[in-house]
Protein backbone atom coordinates (compact mmCIF):
# COMPACT_ATOMS: atom_id res chain seq x y z
CA UNK A 1 0.00 0.00 0.00
CA UNK A 2 1.44 3.38 -1.01
CA UNK A 3 2.11 6.12 1.50
CA UNK A 4 -0.65 8.67 1.97
CA UNK A 5 -0.01 11.95 0.15
CA UNK A 6 -0.74 15.08 2.15
CA UNK A 7 -0.26 18.68 1.03
CA UNK A 8 -0.24 21.90 3.04
CA UNK A 9 1.08 25.47 2.67
CA UNK A 10 4.62 26.23 3.74
CA UNK A 11 5.38 28.53 6.67
CA UNK A 12 8.47 30.41 7.85
CA UNK A 13 9.13 27.63 10.35
CA UNK A 14 9.54 25.13 7.51
CA UNK A 15 12.65 26.83 6.08
CA UNK A 16 15.18 24.34 7.46
CA UNK A 17 13.22 21.32 6.21
CA UNK A 18 12.74 22.92 2.79
CA UNK A 19 16.45 23.73 2.63
CA UNK A 20 17.28 20.08 3.40
CA UNK A 21 14.93 18.94 0.62
CA UNK A 22 16.48 21.35 -1.89
CA UNK A 23 19.97 20.18 -0.99
CA UNK A 24 18.89 16.57 -1.50
CA UNK A 25 17.73 17.61 -4.98
CA UNK A 26 21.01 19.50 -5.53
CA UNK A 27 22.98 16.38 -4.67
CA UNK A 28 21.22 14.43 -7.41
CA UNK A 29 21.19 17.18 -10.04
CA UNK A 30 24.59 18.88 -9.62
CA UNK A 31 26.54 16.53 -7.39
CA UNK A 32 26.72 18.59 -4.22
CA UNK A 33 24.39 20.61 -1.94
CA UNK A 34 24.43 24.33 -2.81
CA UNK A 35 21.22 25.77 -1.32
CA UNK A 36 21.66 28.10 1.66
CA UNK A 37 19.09 28.53 4.42
CA UNK A 38 19.07 32.30 3.89
CA UNK A 39 17.96 31.84 0.28
CA UNK A 40 14.99 29.73 1.36
CA UNK A 41 14.08 32.19 4.11
CA UNK A 42 14.19 35.07 1.62
CA UNK A 43 11.77 33.24 -0.69
CA UNK A 44 9.37 32.47 2.16
CA UNK A 45 9.45 36.09 3.34
CA UNK A 46 9.14 37.75 -0.06
CA UNK A 47 6.54 40.55 0.17
CA UNK A 48 4.83 39.41 -3.06
CA UNK A 49 4.24 35.86 -1.80
CA UNK A 50 1.24 34.85 0.32
CA UNK A 51 2.36 31.52 1.71
CA UNK A 52 -1.21 30.45 2.46
CA UNK A 53 -2.10 30.49 -1.25
CA UNK A 54 1.23 30.52 -3.10
CA UNK A 55 3.23 27.69 -1.48
CA UNK A 56 2.86 23.94 -1.03
CA UNK A 57 4.64 21.16 0.81
CA UNK A 58 3.91 17.55 -0.14
CA UNK A 59 4.45 14.71 2.32
CA UNK A 60 4.38 10.97 1.70
CA UNK A 61 4.26 8.84 4.81
CA UNK A 62 5.07 11.94 6.84
CA UNK A 63 8.25 12.67 4.86
CA UNK A 64 8.66 15.96 2.97
CA UNK A 65 9.15 14.96 -0.68
CA UNK A 66 8.21 18.04 -2.71
CA UNK A 67 7.95 21.83 -2.43
CA UNK A 68 6.54 24.47 -4.77
CA UNK A 69 6.13 28.23 -4.78
CA UNK A 70 4.64 30.75 -7.24
CA UNK A 71 4.91 34.53 -7.44
CA UNK A 72 3.84 37.28 -9.84
CA UNK A 73 6.16 40.28 -9.54
CA UNK A 74 7.39 40.32 -13.15
CA UNK A 75 4.53 42.15 -14.85
CA UNK A 76 1.03 41.34 -16.13
CA UNK A 77 0.48 37.86 -17.48
CA UNK A 78 3.67 36.30 -16.14
CA UNK A 79 3.81 33.99 -13.14
CA UNK A 80 7.07 32.38 -12.03
CA UNK A 81 7.40 29.22 -10.01
CA UNK A 82 9.78 26.87 -8.23
CA UNK A 83 9.15 23.13 -8.14
CA UNK A 84 11.39 20.68 -6.28
CA UNK A 85 10.73 16.98 -5.82
CA UNK A 86 12.69 13.94 -4.73
CA UNK A 87 13.35 11.35 -7.45
CA UNK A 88 10.55 8.89 -8.11
CA UNK A 89 7.83 10.90 -6.36
CA UNK A 90 5.66 11.29 -9.44
CA UNK A 91 2.35 11.54 -7.58
CA UNK A 92 3.55 14.40 -5.37
CA UNK A 93 5.19 16.14 -8.33
CA UNK A 94 1.99 16.05 -10.35
CA UNK A 95 -0.18 17.27 -7.50
CA UNK A 96 2.02 20.31 -6.91
CA UNK A 97 2.05 21.11 -10.63
CA UNK A 98 -1.75 21.08 -10.61
CA UNK A 99 -1.86 23.41 -7.62
CA UNK A 100 0.72 25.77 -9.09
CA UNK A 101 -1.15 26.02 -12.38
CA UNK A 102 -4.48 26.67 -10.68
CA UNK A 103 -2.99 29.44 -8.57
CA UNK A 104 -1.13 30.90 -11.56
CA UNK A 105 -4.44 31.23 -13.43
CA UNK A 106 -5.80 33.24 -10.52
CA UNK A 107 -2.72 35.46 -10.33
CA UNK A 108 -2.85 36.11 -14.09
CA UNK A 109 -6.64 36.45 -14.32
CA UNK A 110 -7.83 38.83 -17.03
CA UNK A 111 -4.49 38.95 -18.88
CA UNK A 112 -3.89 37.19 -22.19
CA UNK A 113 -1.57 35.70 -23.08
CA UNK A 114 -0.61 34.50 -19.60
CA UNK A 115 2.26 32.15 -18.82
CA UNK A 116 3.74 30.15 -15.98
CA UNK A 117 7.53 29.74 -16.07
CA UNK A 118 9.68 27.22 -14.21
CA UNK A 119 13.46 26.98 -14.04
CA UNK A 120 14.67 23.38 -13.96
CA UNK A 121 18.02 21.65 -14.19
CA UNK A 122 18.50 20.12 -17.65
CA UNK A 123 18.52 16.70 -15.96
CA UNK A 124 16.02 17.29 -13.15
CA UNK A 125 14.62 15.00 -10.50
CA UNK A 126 11.18 15.90 -11.91
CA UNK A 127 9.91 13.49 -14.58
CA UNK A 128 9.83 15.78 -17.62
CA UNK A 129 7.03 13.79 -19.23
CA UNK A 130 4.76 15.35 -16.60
CA UNK A 131 5.55 18.74 -18.13
CA UNK A 132 5.38 17.88 -21.81
CA UNK A 133 2.05 16.10 -21.41
CA UNK A 134 0.61 19.20 -19.76
CA UNK A 135 1.74 21.50 -22.56
CA UNK A 136 4.98 22.93 -21.17
CA UNK A 137 7.79 23.70 -23.58
CA UNK A 138 11.37 24.86 -23.16
CA UNK A 139 11.96 28.48 -24.18
CA UNK A 140 15.48 29.27 -22.95
CA UNK A 141 18.62 27.69 -21.55
CA UNK A 142 20.94 29.22 -18.99
CA UNK A 143 24.37 28.11 -17.86
CA UNK A 144 25.67 28.46 -14.34
CA UNK A 145 29.38 29.05 -14.87
CA UNK A 146 32.16 28.97 -12.30
CA UNK A 147 35.84 29.79 -12.07
CA UNK A 148 38.42 28.75 -9.51
CA UNK A 149 40.33 31.58 -7.84
CA UNK A 150 43.92 31.58 -6.65
CA UNK A 151 46.50 33.99 -5.20
CA UNK A 152 47.29 35.39 -8.65
CA UNK A 153 43.72 36.62 -8.98
CA UNK A 154 44.01 38.95 -5.98
CA UNK A 155 45.76 41.69 -7.96
CA UNK A 156 43.19 44.06 -9.48
CA UNK A 157 43.51 44.35 -13.27
CA UNK A 158 44.66 47.57 -14.96
CA UNK A 159 41.67 49.64 -16.02
CA UNK A 160 40.96 50.79 -19.58
CA UNK A 161 42.08 54.38 -20.08
CA UNK A 162 40.10 56.75 -17.89
CA UNK A 163 37.78 54.12 -16.41
CA UNK A 164 37.07 54.60 -12.70
CA UNK A 165 35.15 52.24 -10.39
CA UNK A 166 33.28 53.24 -7.25
CA UNK A 167 31.34 51.02 -4.89
CA UNK A 168 27.85 51.69 -3.57
CA UNK A 169 28.50 51.16 0.15
CA UNK A 170 28.01 54.70 1.39
CA UNK A 171 25.70 56.52 -0.98
CA UNK A 172 22.01 55.77 -1.50
CA UNK A 173 22.18 57.76 -4.73
CA UNK A 174 24.77 55.30 -6.06
CA UNK A 175 22.52 52.38 -5.17
CA UNK A 176 19.73 53.97 -7.16
CA UNK A 177 22.18 54.61 -9.99
CA UNK A 178 23.20 50.93 -9.93
CA UNK A 179 19.52 50.02 -10.23
CA UNK A 180 19.09 52.37 -13.19
CA UNK A 181 22.11 50.88 -14.95
CA UNK A 182 20.86 47.33 -14.42
CA UNK A 183 17.46 48.31 -15.83
CA UNK A 184 19.05 49.96 -18.87
CA UNK A 185 21.66 47.31 -19.67
CA UNK A 186 19.35 44.33 -19.13
CA UNK A 187 16.24 45.82 -20.73
CA UNK A 188 16.52 43.69 -23.89
CA UNK A 189 17.45 40.44 -22.12
CA UNK A 190 15.01 37.55 -22.29
CA UNK A 191 12.83 37.38 -19.19
CA UNK A 192 13.93 40.73 -17.77
CA UNK A 193 11.14 42.44 -15.85
CA UNK A 194 11.40 46.20 -15.37
CA UNK A 195 11.07 47.13 -11.70
CA UNK A 196 11.09 50.41 -9.81
CA UNK A 197 13.79 50.79 -7.17
CA UNK A 198 11.92 49.54 -4.08
CA UNK A 199 10.43 46.43 -5.77
CA UNK A 200 13.88 45.77 -7.25
CA UNK A 201 15.36 45.77 -3.73
CA UNK A 202 12.71 43.23 -2.67
CA UNK A 203 13.47 41.10 -5.71
CA UNK A 204 17.19 41.15 -4.85
CA UNK A 205 16.58 40.42 -1.17
CA UNK A 206 18.65 43.55 -0.52
CA UNK A 207 18.59 42.94 3.24
CA UNK A 208 21.48 40.53 2.66
CA UNK A 209 23.29 42.58 0.02
CA UNK A 210 26.74 43.99 0.81
CA UNK A 211 26.76 47.20 -1.23
CA UNK A 212 30.55 47.44 -1.02
CA UNK A 213 30.49 44.55 -3.53
CA UNK A 214 28.46 46.52 -6.07
CA UNK A 215 30.50 48.73 -8.43
CA UNK A 216 29.68 51.42 -10.98
CA UNK A 217 32.15 52.17 -13.78
CA UNK A 218 32.44 55.68 -15.19
CA UNK A 219 34.41 57.47 -17.89
CA UNK A 220 35.40 61.16 -18.04
CA UNK A 221 32.82 63.27 -19.87
CA UNK A 222 30.70 60.17 -20.51
CA UNK A 223 29.41 59.45 -17.02
CA UNK A 224 28.39 56.04 -15.70
CA UNK A 225 28.74 53.35 -18.34
CA UNK A 226 28.55 49.97 -16.55
CA UNK A 227 27.62 48.15 -13.37
CA UNK A 228 28.73 44.98 -11.58
CA UNK A 229 26.42 43.70 -8.85
CA UNK A 230 27.75 40.80 -6.77
CA UNK A 231 26.92 39.09 -3.48
CA UNK A 232 28.88 37.10 -0.95
CA UNK A 233 26.07 35.34 0.93
CA UNK A 234 26.35 31.90 -0.68
CA UNK A 235 28.27 29.17 1.09
CA UNK A 236 29.55 27.54 -2.07
CA UNK A 237 30.88 30.55 -4.01
CA UNK A 238 30.91 34.29 -4.54
CA UNK A 239 28.16 35.25 -6.97
CA UNK A 240 28.36 37.78 -9.83
CA UNK A 241 24.68 38.57 -10.15
CA UNK A 242 24.56 41.32 -12.82
CA UNK A 243 27.25 42.61 -15.16
CA UNK A 244 25.89 45.22 -17.55
CA UNK A 245 27.57 47.65 -19.96
CA UNK A 246 25.63 50.37 -21.77
CA UNK A 247 25.09 49.47 -25.42
CA UNK A 248 27.13 52.41 -26.77
CA UNK A 249 30.17 51.37 -24.71
CA UNK A 250 30.33 47.64 -25.43
CA UNK A 251 33.35 46.16 -27.15
CA UNK A 252 35.79 48.44 -25.33
CA UNK A 253 37.03 46.00 -22.67
CA UNK A 254 34.82 47.37 -19.88
CA UNK A 255 32.90 44.13 -19.29
CA UNK A 256 36.11 42.10 -19.12
CA UNK A 257 37.63 44.59 -16.70
CA UNK A 258 34.62 44.43 -14.39
CA UNK A 259 34.68 40.64 -14.52
CA UNK A 260 38.35 40.50 -13.55
CA UNK A 261 37.74 43.13 -10.86
CA UNK A 262 35.12 40.80 -9.40
CA UNK A 263 37.59 37.92 -9.48
CA UNK A 264 40.16 40.04 -7.61
CA UNK A 265 37.67 41.21 -4.98
CA UNK A 266 36.54 37.69 -4.15
CA UNK A 267 40.03 36.22 -4.22
CA UNK A 268 41.06 38.93 -1.73
CA UNK A 269 38.13 37.89 0.49
CA UNK A 270 39.45 34.33 0.55
CA UNK A 271 36.93 32.84 -1.84
CA UNK A 272 38.17 29.96 -3.98
CA UNK A 273 35.30 30.03 -6.50
CA UNK A 274 33.06 32.59 -8.21
CA UNK A 275 29.97 31.87 -10.26
CA UNK A 276 27.31 33.52 -12.39
CA UNK A 277 24.38 32.67 -14.61
CA UNK A 278 24.19 33.47 -18.32
CA UNK A 279 21.57 33.13 -21.03
CA UNK A 280 23.13 30.94 -23.73
CA UNK A 281 21.35 33.03 -26.39
CA UNK A 282 22.49 36.37 -24.96
CA UNK A 283 22.99 38.68 -27.95
CA UNK A 284 25.73 40.77 -26.28
CA UNK A 285 28.32 37.96 -26.40
CA UNK A 286 28.33 37.44 -22.63
CA UNK A 287 28.87 33.68 -22.85
CA UNK A 288 31.98 34.09 -25.00
CA UNK A 289 33.27 36.82 -22.66
CA UNK A 290 32.98 34.57 -19.62
CA UNK A 291 34.58 31.62 -21.41
CA UNK A 292 37.46 33.84 -22.55
CA UNK A 293 38.14 34.69 -18.90
CA UNK A 294 38.34 31.10 -17.72
CA UNK A 295 34.78 30.43 -16.63
CA UNK A 296 33.36 26.99 -17.37
CA UNK A 297 30.05 25.17 -17.19
CA UNK A 298 28.95 24.09 -13.70
CA UNK A 299 25.42 23.04 -14.71
CA UNK A 300 22.65 24.15 -17.06
CA UNK A 301 19.04 25.18 -16.45
CA UNK A 302 16.08 25.22 -18.83
CA UNK A 303 13.18 27.65 -18.66
CA UNK A 304 9.91 25.76 -19.13
CA UNK A 305 6.79 27.69 -20.03
CA UNK A 306 3.09 26.84 -19.92
CA UNK A 307 0.47 28.99 -21.62
CA UNK A 308 -2.30 29.48 -19.07
CA UNK A 309 -5.59 28.84 -20.80
CA UNK A 310 -8.79 29.44 -18.81
CA UNK A 311 -9.72 26.50 -16.60
CA UNK A 312 -11.92 24.04 -18.42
Amino acid sequence: MSDTLTVRPAGPGDAADICALLNAVDLVEIGRPETDLGTVEADLNHPDVDLATDSWLAFEGGRLVAYALVWADSGPGRVDGDHYVLPGRRRAALRLLELMEARARVLAAGVRPARLRLQLNVAPTLDLSLLTRRGYRTVRRYQVMTRRLGPADRTPPPAPAGLVLRDCAADEADRRRAHALVEETFADHFGHAARAYEPWLDHLDARRLDWSLVWIASLPAEGDVAVLLTRDDRTSMGWLSHLGVRADHRGRGIGGHLLRHGFAAYAARGRDTVGLGVDTHNATGALALYEAHGMGLHYAVDTWELTLHPQE
